[in-house]
């Protein structure tokens, strides 16, 4: 699915898609922080991007592979940083909540994960699920 530049980009940031996290996935840019990164990786599974969402994990937690089809589909309709904090120069954490639909019923993932800065990239390292 292509966004245009005129849609808004589906990280919430208030900026457009071709603003935000399109040159992100794309490659074009690095985040900058590790907002920046999970932003971008929430955007990256409203749109199906196994490359990047890969790219930017962890080769120490990082799967082989990501099976959008394994499970019912998700619509996922909003995300909401609760709590960003850099611990230290190259780690940070990011608590959010991302909503989605499954079958036209309402779910929400709240999560706490980690981030690691390598070779001046962000990735995700792991999170925490809260109930």
């Amino acid at each position: 699915m292509r966004r245009t530049a005129s849609l808004p980009c589906p990280c919430q940031s208030g900026r457009s898609f071709d603003d935000c996290c399109a040159p992100l996935i794309a490659g074009q840019l690095l985040p900058d922080t590790a907002e920046a990164l999970m932003r971008s990786r929430y955007t990256a599974f409203t749109v199906g991007d196994e490359a990047y969402l890969l790219a930017s994990w962890h080769p120490s937690s990082r799967p082989a592979a990501i099976d959008f089809t394994a499970e019912p589909a998700r619509k996922w309709i909003g995300l909401q940083i609760r709590h960003y904090v850099q611990t230290g120069t190259d780690t940070a954490v990011v608590e959010f909540v991302a909503r989605y639909r499954v079958g036209g019923r309402a779910h929400r993932l709240h999560e706490t994960s980690r981030f690691v800065r390598t070779e001046g990239r962000w990735q995700y390292v792991e999170g925490d699920i809260h109930e």
